[in-house]
């Protein structure tokens, strides 16, 4: 028995049998009480010596023979009255060693002349014995308990099937998942703790599922990205060893360190930003102060290029969720609508709340984004050539970032051509 449905169909079918064997017992043991003396019993079998005693002295032998013969008739009983010596009085047969046999007993006796019973009354000289037929054990009494053991087995199997079925799919699951299957899932409607175990592993697989997503997409964007800044790296560390002008050539090899750095850099924050956010630190927040924080720290930045930020977060919008997190997330999303501005225009902020959720936009005055190219903006390492690629100093991570932790926040990050520049939509459930 390794399996849960044979293991609940042998012992409920066991349970089943056992009990109707316990019952036939029962009711086999209160039969032969019965039959051993039951007050009843008893009782009829004195009736039975008084009738008789009566008919004998009343009518005489012919009327204890017509006595006795009715009352076999309808008990299927021997019955003798023998006087207090044994002698049977209507036949004269000595019945002494069967009564001896009896003795004062008041319940049948087993004897060698069959199950008896003797009756008698208080000082009478006469006395009764039953010869009785005791109780038989009829095997085709137990027909009536085989629709009782049918129905039961049914609902045995039906327990067993409801049981075992859902464990078998979840099982089922959990190996092709484990095979690779990374979209499989327990399809459950239950409310038990069956379905507890299968919301549980769909939970798990969902986030597993994320993690090894990101984890190989991430390495192949790596291993990709990598090629060129190493390439130019072993190219400038060359040409230190012969280049007449060693300053030009270490200032070089510095910019090729720089870009691989900042690389390093961003790839971490995508590390982080794939994280649990459950594992994150999370507190109320004012995401309104947030934004003007954000806008703040990039002030510089856009004065480099004679640009300006205006902010409008006006509106007060508290939130729950990581602080850290979303400030990357603002940061990076400005600082990229501010590196790609044309000089000497506005790039606007706005931070509105609607309908439970809050929405933070940001537009430039730049080119935009072919429309084709802009599903693709969100993806690592992904840039719009040639109005903005690695030449700007970029490396492609910053909007990536920036979806992430939207995502760990139940939210979601669109842009859209605003003619002129991008405008980049921020959305966060409130609640």
């Amino acid at each position: 028995m390794r399996t849960v449905y044979t293991k609940i169909l042998f012992w409920s079918f066991g349970t089943l049998v056992l009990s109707l064997a316990a019952f036939a017992g029962v009711t086999s043991f209160l039969s032969w009480r019965a039959f051993d003396g039951g007050s009843a019993f008893r009782r009829v079998h004195e009736f039975e010596f008084e009738a008789a005693v009566h008919a004998y002295e009343t009518g005489g032998n012919r009327e204890l023979a017509d006595n006795i013969h009715a009352i076999e008739r309808h008990f299927g009983e021997k019955f003798y009255l023998t006087d207090s010596k044994g002698i049977d009085v209507l036949s004269g047969e000595d019945l002494s060693s069967a009564l001896a046999a009896v003795g004062t007993a008041k319940m049948p006796v087993r004897t060698k002349y069959g199950f008896l019973v003797l009756h008698s009354g208080q000082g009478s000289r006469y006395r009764l014995l039953v010869k009785l037929h005791p109780p038989r054990f009829d095997p085709w009494s137990f027909l009536y308990y085989v629709p009782i053991l049918l129905a039961v087995a049914g609902l045995s199997w039906l327990l067993a099937v409801n049981i075992a079925s859902p464990l078998r799919q979840v099982a089922a699951v959990v190996h092709r998942f484990g095979a690779g299957d990374l979209d499989a899932r327990v399809n459950v409607r239950r409310h038990d703790e069956i379905g507890d175990l299968a919301r549980a592993f769909n939970q798990m697989a969902e986030r597993l599922q994320i993690l090894l997503t990101s984890e190989r997409r991430l390495l192949q964007d790596i291993s990709h990205e990598l090629r060129s800044p190493l390439a130019r790296l072993s190219f400038a560390t060359e040409l230190i060893r012969t280049a007449s002008d060693q300053d030009a050539a270490v200032a070089r090899l510095r910019k090729e360190i720089c870009r691989l750095t900042d690389l390093v850099g961003g790839l971490v924050q995508v590390t982080r930003a794939e994280g649990d956010l459950s594992e994150r630190n999370l507190n109320e927040l004012s995401l309104d102060e947030l934004v003007k924080d954000v806008a703040a720290s990039c002030q510089l930045e856009a004065a480099a290029r004679a640009c300006r930020i205006d902010v409008e977060a006006s509106t007060p919008v508290m939130l729950h969720g990581d602080a850290e997190l979303l400030r990357r997330a603002i940061e990076n999303v400005l600082r990229n609508a501010v590196r790609y501005a044309p000089e000497a225009t506005l790039v606007e902020v706005e931070l509105t709340k609607h309908n439970g959720s809050a929405n933070i936009s940001v537009r430039d005055r730049g080119p935009g984004v072919p429309e084709e190219m802009l599903p693709k903006i969100f993806m690592p390492f992904y840039r719009v050539d040639p109005s903005r690629d690695s030449a700007t100093g970029g490396v492609g991570l910053g909007l990536a970032i920036a979806q992430r932790a939207v995502m760990l926040h139940h939210g979601q990050l669109t842009a859209h051509n605003a003619h002129p520049g991008l405008q980049v939509d921020i959305e966060i459930q409130l609640g």
